[in-house]
């Protein structure tokens, strides 16, 4: 009985990783498992270019994805090899000896270290080149970010990866520094470092990858006039009596403004609006208006508080506006109108 389930076993083992790939001629592979998800990767010998995918995944159907890559003969390409002991040579000292000769490789191509002990010879390479040639007497730098690709799971770098003899280094876009891991961007807050060009008037406001200069105005409108009583808000004269028009104009005007990484997932709670005291028996939050009103919706979400919500991903870059409106009420008649603009700078990148 068990040695039918272990037959079993294998036939499912079996079953489940695609065939062997064999290295293309004048190349590599560099993978050892071949299940389904996995990934194996070519390269070339030094002298030849590879065409083709430099990875193929062992897909569900048991296949490998893409076309078998082949290795193509490049031209104007000079190697000189790392000496090896020959026939005519002398013995060897019994004292391990080794150094690699001078050579005209390309800094991506390099001889490997060749210890000769005993008439037995070892070749290793330094980190991140891995060996080749006749003889295992070259290294070829690995390049870690074709291997590693941006967008994909166990990528290097969160932007930008240049692959350099032997290792790789990460870049950010403007306005963001490389973190301490040398992986991941920080955001610079130009705000904060005063690295802006803001004038007195404006107010700086620090985003992802940049800084928005923003002028707060009270708004002209035709039966109510607004004063600036802060930095971020406009309240309404008083009204003549009797003058409904006037009256039914927002008693306040509120502005906020937020920043937000491309495609943030949603939903998600932007901003909340809350009454410091209610004169009325009601109040009532809704959306008034705004640019991109098909990305928000407001929901109560206590006795005096309103929500503002993201219903949908929003993919940058983008300058979106919503108003929140707050109305308070007295048996149905309007006692104020409170609004609050909120303005979102959406960044290009999704760090």
């Amino acid at each position: 009985r068990n040695n039918i389930l272990n037959k079993y076993l294998y036939f499912c083992l079996f079953i489940a990783a695609c065939p062997k790939p064999e290295p293309p001629t004048h190349g590599r592979r560099l993978g050892r498992v071949f299940g389904v998800g996995h990934e194996v990767h070519f390269l070339c010998k030094p002298g030849y270019e590879l065409i083709g995918p430099r990875t193929r995944v062992c897909l569900d159907s048991l296949k490998w994805s893409g076309q078998q890559p082949m290795c193509k003969r490049q031209s104007n390409i000079e190697l000189t090899y790392c000496n090896t002991p020959s026939s005519s040579s002398s013995s060897p000292s019994p004292l391990s000896s080794s150094s690699p000769t001078s050579s005209t490789l390309s800094s991506s191509v390099r001889p490997s270290h060749c210890t000769h002990f005993l008439g037995s010879t070892r070749c290793t390479c330094d980190v991140g080149f891995t060996i080749s040639g006749r003889d295992n007497n070259i290294c070829t730098d690995i390049d870690e970010c074709l291997l590693f690709p941006l967008g994909q799971p166990g990528r290097l770098c969160v932007h930008q990866c240049v692959n350099t003899p032997g290792s790789f280094h990460c870049f950010c876009p403007s306005g963001y520094d490389l973190s301490r891991d040398g992986r991941s961007c920080s955001d610079v807050d130009e705000c904060e470092t005063r690295m802006h060009n803001c004038t007195g008037d404006q107010m700086c406001v620090n985003t992802y990858g940049g800084f928005q200069c923003v002028t707060v105005e009270c708004p002209l409108l035709k039966n109510a006039t607004y004063i600036k009583t802060s930095p971020m808000r406009c309240e309404r004269n008083p009204c003549m009596l009797g003058d409904k028009a006037c009256t039914q104009a927002p008693s306040s005007i509120s502005f906020h403004y937020l920043s937000m990484v491309s495609n943030m997932s949603a939903p998600r709670v932007l901003f909340r609006v809350s009454a410091a005291r209610v004169l009325g028996d009601t109040l009532r939050f809704g959306l008034a208006g705004g640019r991109g009103r098909g990305h928000f919706s407001v929901q109560r979400s206590g006795r005096q508080t309103g929500t503002l919500l993201l219903v949908t991903p929003i993919k940058g870059p983008a300058t979106l506006e919503a108003e929140v409106e707050m109305s308070e009420l007295e048996r149905n008649n309007l006692l104020g109108r409170y609004l609050t603009k909120v303005t979102l700078f959406i960044s290009p990148y999704v760090f």
